[in-house]
Formats: structure tokens, C-alpha cells, sequence
């Protein structure tokens, strides 16, 4: 722990004995360093209190003193870099506040032995200084090494904390309204805003996690962790953070997005519908889709076996023993171009360059081979997910 205050060159005996007499005064040191640093204390005089500040650095000079006088150090004493740089960061002291103060040792340690110091001494005394000030600064660097890593330790709790919370959150499903309210208050969510959630598949997480970087420096409500193979990203919306702004951030991740929910206890909800809506993006994709734009495939991707059993008893007769595939392709080209358009046959016809006619005795030979007449609303919502199903699925699948 306080290795960094053991290799420094050994200084003159005459130093070393001006050292140990500034031991005797280490009170009164302590008292002068405290009033020397209040100007920079002030920024976080409320956090600290007195006594233990005081203490601190009593334990700092008399680390410092018996380094530079070559004395054994108690070990209390010689942990006082590392526990300072703890507490103070636990305390949430700003770091450079914190070396500030403490690179002010400096100035009263050597301030007392030039005053114990003989005029004879002087010259030996400055050869020295540079026992002194590494002694100084290899304590700041012992106080800012357990401060940085100490504000890590907290970042990771903090942030496994808000996992936690997060994760209780979805396994809850939002109805227990105590475990709402906590989660909102470690996740910094208002539980009655609106969200937005996308999930992109665990190989565009990197992707995503670049989105959410931009997000959160811009200062955006937001948590991002794994759930099950998925990577979530859900985000609270307010009058300048806007679905449209997080789909721009979200412009080259392919991902899942919900529909905007309203009150924390619906995000639950919210991280289903955006992770049913990553499964069935397409391949290649390199965009957010919302799940406004892909019901039917998450309608046919989340019932997939009763599903080929629909697509069978639609459209099984397209592939009766004698049909041919140009007839059959014929077919399902017609129906799909008159599925996705406004449902006029004028249209569907202009749209294949044919006459209406022929689309009328397309629609009635499907009609003979399928028992389907796509004219007929409940048939044409049938016909349109079975399309999707023989769409997504081989050939060899379909029979």
C-alpha cells in the first residue's frame, strides 16, 4: 500500500535530524497546514469533518517527516495517502480540490525545517529540497491512485445496482408498483414519463452502445444493459429528447423499437415488443425498425409453429401435385401486389401491367385452389400472413 514511499535516495544527517525535530512540533504543523488550505478546503468543508480532516493530516506530516528523517512507519500512518484517497472520494470531494490541498504539504514541511535549520545548515538543507517534495508528491500520487480507483469501485456498484433494479423491474412486469418507484429512483427514471425502448441482437451491441454514449453526453434519462441475448436500450423521452431524436442517434443500429409508453411500469411491456421486433429484422438490415412497421412478421415469428399450419391450410393448394411454378409464382405475385396496394383491381392491374380481367381470373383460380377469396377481408388477412410465413420460410418447408 504505501510502497511509494520507500525507494527515495537518503538525505544528508544533517537533514534527517532537522526532520525528526519537526516531528516534535507536528501539531502545531497540522494546525498551520490548516489554515494555509481553508481557501481550498471551502469547496468541500461541509463534507469533511473537522476532526477528521485534522486528523488526516496529522497522519500526512508525520508520513512525510519520518520518510525524509529515515524513521520505521507506524502502519496507520503509512496507509494515510490510500484512506484519504478512499474517504475523500466516498465523501465525493472533488479530486483536484483534494491534491491541491494536499501538494500544499509541501510548502508548510518545508517552511518548519527551514525555521529548525541552523544558517549552516542552508546549503545542505537545499540539496535536499528534492527529498522533501518526492516525499510530497509520491503522497498525492498514493491519495490519487485510491481516489481514481475508489470512484471506479462506485461507478461499477452504481451501475450493477441500477442493472438490478432494472432487471427486478422487467421480472415484475411493472404490477408491483413499490418495486416501480425504487427502480425509478436508482435508475434516475420519473415513473409516470414516457419511454422508448430499442434492443439490438448481441452483435450489434457495440453499435448500440456507441448510440447510447451519444445520448447520455448530450444528457439523456436512459439505461442500457443485456437482457437475455439482446442488448436494451431504454430511454425517457421529455420536450427536447423525442422519439424522432433517438431513432436519428439510432440511424445505423440495427435494432428493435417499441411503441412510446407511458409510465414506467409499461417498460416492461415496452423491452418485449422492441426485442420481438429484433428477431424478425431483416438480414442486412442497418437501421432501427419499429414495431408499428413489422406486426405481421412479429405476429408470424412469435406463433412459428401454429404458423406453418396457417400458411399450410392457406395456401397448401398452390402447391398441389401438377401446379406449375410459373402459375404458382403468377399467382402470389398478383394476391401480394393487391395485398400492399389500396385494394382496387384498376390498381393491381396497372401496378403488373395487365389487363383487369386477368386479375380477376387470377384471384379466381387462387380462389379454386386455395378456398380463399382475397377480396374478402377476414380471407385477406389470412392470405397476408401466410405470405409472410411462405416468405420466411424454403420451398421444401412449404409442401
Amino acid at each position: 500500500m504505501h510502497d511509494h514511499l520507500q525507494a527515495l535516495p537518503a538525505p544528508t544527517p544533517r537533514v534527517v535530524q532537522v526532520a525528526k525535530d519537526c516531528l516534535d512540533d507536528i501539531d502545531l504543523l497540522t494546525g498551520e497546514w490548516i489554515d494555509v488550505v481553508r481557501p481550498v478546503r471551502s469547496a468541500y468543508a461541509d463534507r469533511v469533518p473537522d476532526q477528521e480532516f485534522r486528523d488526516a493530516a496529522r497522519h500526512a506530516f508525520e508520513l512525510l517527516l519520518r520518510t525524509v528523517a529515515q524513521l520505521r512507519i507506524p502502519e496507520d500512518v503509512a496507509s494515510v495517502s490510500e484512506r484519504v484517497g478512499e474517504r475523500r472520494a466516498r465523501q465525493g470531494v472533488p479530486l483536484e480540490s483534494l491534491l491541491d490541498a494536499a501538494r500544499l504539504d509541501f510548502r508548510v514541511v518545508w517552511g518548519a525545517m527551514v525555521n529548525r535549520a541552523d544558517p549552516s545548515d542552508m546549503a545542505q538543507l537545499v540539496a535536499s529540497a528534492y527529498h522533501v517534495w518526492e516525499a510530497v508528491e509520491r503522497h498525492v500520487t498514493g491519495i490519487m491512485r485510491a481516489y481514481q480507483r475508489t470512484v471506479l469501485e462506485m461507478g461499477r456498484r452504481a451501475e450493477d445496482e441500477r442493472r438490478m433494479w432494472f432487471s427486478r423491474l422487467l421480472d415484475d412486469a411493472g404490477h408491483n408498483p413499490t418495486v416501480v418507484r425504487d427502480a425509478g429512483l436508482a435508475l434516475g427514471f420519473d415513473g409516470a414519463g414516457r419511454f422508448l425502448c430499442a434492443a439490438a441482437a448481441a452483435r450489434d451491441g457495440a453499435r448500440l452502445l456507441r448510440a447510447t454514449a451519444a445520448l447520455r453526453a448530450s444528457g439523456v434519462v436512459l439505461q442500457q444493459q443485456p437482457v437475455a441475448s439482446d442488448e436494451v436500450l431504454t430511454v425517457q423521452l421529455g420536450p427536447r429528447v423525442t422519439p424522432r431524436s433517438v431513432l436519428a442517434q439510432l440511424n445505423d443500429v440495427p435494432c428493435g423499437v417499441s411503441p412510446v409508453v407511458a409510465g414506467l411500469a409499461s417498460v416492461p411491456r415496452a423491452v418485449q415488443l422492441a426485442t420481438a421486433t429484433t428477431r424478425v429484422l431483416p438480414a442486412g438490415a442497418s437501421g432501427p425498425r419499429r414495431l408499428e412497421d413489422s406486426w405481421l412478421d412479429v405476429m408470424v415469428h412469435g406463433t412459428e409453429e401454429l404458423s406453418a399450419e396457417l400458411a399450410h391450410d392457406v395456401l397448401g393448394g398452390l402447391d398441389a401435385e401438377g401446379m406449375a411454378e410459373v402459375e404458382t409464382a403468377r399467382l402470389l405475385e398478383t394476391v401480394r401486389v393487391h395485398l400492399a396496394g389500396s385494394g382496387s383491381i384498376v390498381d393491381t392491374a396497372t401496378a403488373l401491367y395487365c389487363h383487369r380481367n386477368t386479375v380477376q381470373q387470377r384471384f379466381r383460380r387462387f380462389h379454386e385452389l386455395t378456398g380463399r377469396d382475397v377480396r374478402r377481408p377476414e380471407d385477406a388477412a389470412l392470405i397476408a400472413l401466410a405470405l409472410r410465413v411462405r416468405a420466411q420460410r424454403p420451398r421444401t418447408q412449404q409442401s
